[in-house]
């Protein structure tokens, strides 16, 4: 079959376009310009996608049109296959006709944390030996894309409230034939289309309604509109909370409960996890925050409940790397570490800005504020936002994207916000530019200092005109850079990368300062100063392939890469850090503290790497080093 995607850049279509072509029908699709991850995710698919939107676009003779929410009855494309007398399907039809049936549906709602709780989930049952087809509005780190076509009998979905098409306006969810669900919260949202809480509710109850006597819902303990929501289930409901200071483990309290014993600025959570108020077991994650435990305690439920055993789950869970812009991590650049998160309604706002001081408590964090969804957009929350930003040090708050979108009178007054923030005694300020409001971050921010974006768009590409602007800035490789690291290596004498996808990579991308400089000289500057890189098996990780550009040895970037890499490595559970050096081996001694070691001492695991192969020579000199996860 061939089908045509309207809109094929959102999230969730880009993940369903994938689904169909790994089905092995053809499709393609059209959208506005398109960014990462959503862009490199549709390329990576080989699915050719129109910029724009035209008649034209559907002379390749599509079966069906699938459309996005974002299209109207009189878009060209929506005309164009009426003419053309082509089948219009909605996103969610579309998928429950060519997928669910011969799949369990287990589904991730509510108002918040389902791009993160549904990517966990996928992750724990793949960890645990299942290979369950998923579609996720997000990018999982694990997984590397939003949508994979697995070969077992279960189907992750991330479900969304929002509505269907202009066809069929009742909610994304109702379409998903649930057979286990969670519910990580009940909430109003989405002022366009939703006129007060009691509506969105009754959506949730109408979802929670579709599960089957013999089915289950997980739902938060802590959140009345999801306990209320799940009064109207006739499955068996579980609870997880996470547990207050001082709270003890109960089952009178929730199925499951969760405490925090990890101390704050720790690198990595550690948690005790209860059920029914007996201890599970001690886990640690890559996570931080409140919500984002009981995000890992939904998803541990419903593996449990599929008879996955408390090891593979909490190897699981250590592993686990988050989702694309969920505090998800961009560089760090003279000291600043910038960062990006989604959250944009009032609750995930505050929750997110709390988190982050929690993990990063010892400089100032900086929370760049972008009102660009629907909801944000609109004066609905303003008292929700005035409250929300009390853990950040500095407030900068962006122009309302698109305001001619917004009916008149309904538009968030920015000034009014900023001041209304500054009246609780936080630092605050309104801008008339994104360009302004970065400005204003590159004189504030200080080595030491945490800088966040929350927005559910590009933020007019502010990212990275920061990292640019405050210097030479260590960030993760992508996809695009692995000729220019290949070319470095090379000409520092290192083999080529293996399995880059398997890989975490680090590399130092060079300041607008330094580019302009090497212009002003007519020097062409490489696009990247240097690289590292690390590979993860088990416990262990084996670092690899730390390399400078010639021409800049002495600036000390050597450092500053096997500092960052070290420091992820930590981050991301490992308890031993070997590699292979040459010249190399004093400064890893004396920098870093590593010790030698024999051939036949390192883990068969680590030797087994493609990487490992391809960098050991006879003779070569091994070493490691043991982390400590409190650094």
């Amino acid at each position: 079959m061939k089908v045509h995607f309207i809109g094929i850049g959102g999230t969730g279509m880009g993940a369903l376009a994938g689904l169909l072509k790994a089905a092995g029908h053809e499709v393609r699709g059209s959208d506005g310009p398109l960014y990462p991850p959503m862009s490199t995710q549709l390329e990576s698919a080989a699915i050719p996608v129109f910029e724009g939107y035209a008649d034209a676009h559907l002379d390749w003779g599509p079966d069906r049109v699938v459309v996005g929410n974002i299209c109207r009855r009189d878009h060209v494309e929506v005309l164009a296959a009426k003419a053309r007398d082509v089948p219009l399907e909605s996103f969610p039809s579309m998928l429950a006709a060519s997928l669910l049936s011969e799949r369990r549906s287990f589904v991730v709602a509510g108002t918040h944390g389902k791009t993160t709780t549904s990517s966990l989930l996928t992750w724990l049952l793949r960890v645990a030996g299942a290979d369950p087809s998923y579609l996720i509005g997000g990018v999982p780190q694990n997984l590397g894309r939003g949508s994979h076509l697995g070969r077992g009998d279960v189907i992750v979905l991330e479900g969304d409230e929002y509505d269907t098409a202009f066809f069929d306006k009742k909610s994304k969810f109702l379409h998903y034939r649930p057979v286990k669900a969670i519910l990580t919260s009940v909430e109003f949202d989405h002022a366009d289309i939703f006129d007060s809480y009691e509506q969105i509710r009754d959506a949730f109850v109408e979802f929670v309604e579709l599960i089957p006597a013999d089915g289950l819902l997980v739902i938060d303990a802590a959140n009345e509109g999801a306990v209320e929501v799940a009064a109207k289930a006739q499955c068996e409901v579980q609870s997880y909370r996470v547990l207050n200071r001082g709270e003890a483990p109960s089952e009178d309290l929730a199925t499951w409960c969760v405490r925090v014993t990890s101390r704050p600025g720790a690198r990595r959570t550690a948690f005790e996890l209860y059920e029914r108020g007996s201890l599970v077991g001690s886990f640690s994650t890559l996570l931080t925050g409140a919500y984002n435990l009981a995000n890992i305690t939904a998803a541990f439920a419903v593996a449990r409940s599929e008879g996955y055993s408390v090891e593979a789950l909490g190897e699981a869970i250590r592993l686990f790397r988050g989702v694309k812009r969920r505090q998800e991590l961009l560089g760090v650049v003279q000291g600043v570490r910038l960062m990006q998160d989604f959250a944009h309604h009032p609750t995930a706002v505050d929750l997110t800005i709390r988190a982050l001081r929690r993990r990063y408590p010892e400089g100032a964090l900086h929370v760049c504020f972008e009102p660009r969804s629907s909801s944000s957009r609109r004066d609905v929350f303003f008292d929700g936002y005035t409250a929300a930003f009390d853990a950040a040090s500095r407030v900068y708050v962006a122009p309302v994207y698109a305001p001619e979108r917004v009916p008149d009178g309904q538009v968030l007054d920015t000034t009014a916000l900023a001041s209304a923030l500054r009246s609780r005694g936080a630092t605050a300020s309104n801008y008339g530019s994104i360009a302004e409001l970065g400005d204003a971050v590159i004189e504030h921010a200080a080595p030491g200092d945490t800088v966040v974006l929350l927005s559910s768009g590009a933020f007019g590409g502010l990212a990275d005109t920061l990292l640019e602007r405050f210097g030479d800035a260590v960030t993760f490789g992508h996809t695009e850079d692995l000729g220019a690291i290949n070319t470095l290596l090379e000409t520092c004498g290192m083999a080529r990368l293996i399995d880059p996808e398997a890989v975490e990579t680090l590399v130092l991308r060079p300041s607008r300062e330094r580019r302009e400089a090497a212009e002003a000289q007519g020097k062409a500057m490489p696009p990247i100063l240097g690289c590292v890189h690390l590979q993860i098996a088990g416990e262990r990780a084996f670092l690899f392939g730390l390399a400078v550009a010639p021409e800049t040895r002495g600036e000390g970037l050597g450092w500053v890469l096997a500092d960052s890499i070290m420091r992820r490595a930590r981050s991301l559970g490992a308890r031993w850090v070997n590699l292979i050096a040459g010249q190399t081996a004093e400064f890893f001694t004396r920098k870093l503290g590593f010790v030698t070691m024999d051939f036949d001492e390192i883990e068969p695991s680590l030797r087994a790497l493609s990487n490992f192969e391809a960098a050991y020579s006879e003779g070569a000199l091994c070493m490691a080093h043991e982390l400590t996860q409190e650094q």
